[in-house]
């Protein structure tokens, strides 16, 4: 009954989904992909992964894709022989996982639409699906089941925020997650909410956060100055970056930045990287009120392009280097704290071994964020008005930096090993996988009365 009101709903529900898909893309310049959407592959996308096994990884926008590198680089090392799909729902994610060499394929995940879902099992022929953190949709996972094949949540989280909707919608999620194989959960509580939801007790496990596991070390001196090249920064400058940030915190960092620039004797230089970077035009416009001298990173050319002098700042307005500019700075704001959006990732600055500083609205990463303040990896503010005066001690102390840059990298030596918890796992499902795609394929007409496993309801 659940799944006949569910689809009854979807079809009402379709036209407005497709309306603001289509407001979404056209308003951030990117095209709708209306076919990958509804499930369609085309051939030249399908010959990536003809005649193989395949893994489709899903992950929904930039975060859960650089949070499933660590993973994917261990599926592609264990399973050579597979083919590896990445989906995402956001054209950010997508641009950010359609750089990564482990794939063989990166597709817009489909709308939980029935004819959807089915036509992009039907051409994937995925033998295992793995969701990034808490993507729970229904259709999807109850047809992947009737398909017997295994689905597993990976790096499953539910922030305080969202425990309270979950679990007034538990009677929409329970159906859901009865359907998924295995759930590996970042935390102890992370598991006791998901049960509460509706998950099946056996099928939920603590196997950490894959975000501890992304590469970490010093950036070298040689690696810092190849970088600054390519941001047009001398290497004489002190760079402060203000990474995914949201509306609202640019104001606050750029008036910390003014107050700076008129009381100390450093040459400095800001970076400013919004979280979306389709908001390029609305900070230009702020930094063009504040009568701050600015490029964008997207006119920067080569390396016959004139350098940033000191007091300027740089607008970077594309997608995927975010790394890279923390890589290239000595002091990293992590946006999303600020203000109540729920705070960012704080491990990317503390694996380059970089001193960073974030505001009290951490709620999507209190995890993290408690781990940053036992391992003193980072310094917490609780308001905008301390940004400048911790700005100021972080410049004017190379040692504070290099303390909380090494308090950073031992905080990733010792909460490693979730990538390898994930993967024993993984293997589990994956064993005799060949075999399974090739009897599946030729059952392919009978694969729509399959046998409902059991608890997927």
């Amino acid at each position: 009954m659940f799944y006949l009101i569910y689809n009854l709903l979807s079809i009402v529900l379709l036209f407005p989904v497709m309306v603001y898909h289509l407001y979404r893309s056209v308003s951030r310049g990117r095209a709708p992909a209306f076919a990958q959407r509804f499930g369609l592959v085309s051939g030249k996308e399908r010959a990536a992964i003809c005649n193989r096994p395949v893994i489709w990884l899903h992950a929904v926008s930039v975060g859960e894709s650089i949070a499933a590198r660590p993973l994917l680089k261990a599926l592609r090392k264990r399973y050579p022989d597979h083919a590896i799909a990445v989906s995402n729902t956001t054209e950010t994610g997508r641009g950010i996982a359609s750089a990564f060499p482990e794939k063989d394929l990166c597709i817009y995940f489909p709308f939980d639409f029935l004819p959807a879902v089915r036509l992009s099992l039907d051409t994937i022929k995925p033998c295992l699906i793995i969701i990034m953190e808490t993507e729970i949709w229904p259709n999807f996972t109850r047809e992947a089941s009737l398909r017997n094949i295994p689905v597993i949540l990976a790096n499953g989280r539910i922030s305080d925020r969202s425990f309270k909707r979950y679990l007034q919608f538990s009677w929409f999620f329970g159906p859901a997650l009865r359907c998924f194989s295995k759930l590996c959960m970042q935390t102890d509580i992370d598991r006791e909410r998901i049960i509460a939801i509706g998950a099946p007790l056996d099928r939920a496990v603590v196997a950490g956060n894959l975000k501890y596991d992304i590469p970490f070390g010093w950036v070298t001196d040689d690696e810092k100055n190849a970088l600054r090249k390519r941001y047009a920064i001398p290497d004489n400058l002190t760079v402060i970056c203000a990474g995914s940030t949201h509306p609202g915190e640019e104001e606050y960092v750029l008036k910390a930045y003014r107050g700076l620039l008129t009381c100390t004797s450093s040459k400095l230089l800001l970076v400013l990287a919004p979280r979306h970077p389709e908001r390029g035009d609305n900070v230009a416009g702020l930094l063009e009120r504040e009568g701050l001298p600015y490029r964008r990173y997207s006119t920067i050319h080569g390396r016959d392009t004139e350098l940033f002098c000191a007091g300027d700042v740089l607008l970077v307005d594309v997608v995927g280097e975010l790394m890279g500019v923390y890589a290239s700075s000595d002091v990293v704001f992590v946006g999303g704290s600020l203000v109540p959006t729920g705070g960012h990732n704080l491990l990317e600055p503390a694996s380059l071994g970089v001193a960073s500083v974030f505001g009290p609205y951490t709620t999507n990463f209190r995890e993290i964020t408690a781990l940053v303040l036992q391992y003193g990896a980072g310094i917490r503010i609780d308001n905008p008005d301390e940004l400048s005066e911790t700005f100021q001690a972080l410049i004017s102390s190379t040692e504070l930096r290099k303390v909380l840059g090494q308090n950073g990298l031992k905080m990733m030596r010792d909460q490693g090993g979730s990538t390898e918890r994930h993967m024993n796992i993984i293997d589990s499902y994956l064993k005799g996988s060949t075999d399974r795609v090739g009897s599946a394929q030729e059952n392919e007409k009978d694969m729509h009365a399959a046998i409902k496993p059991s608890g997927c309801q």
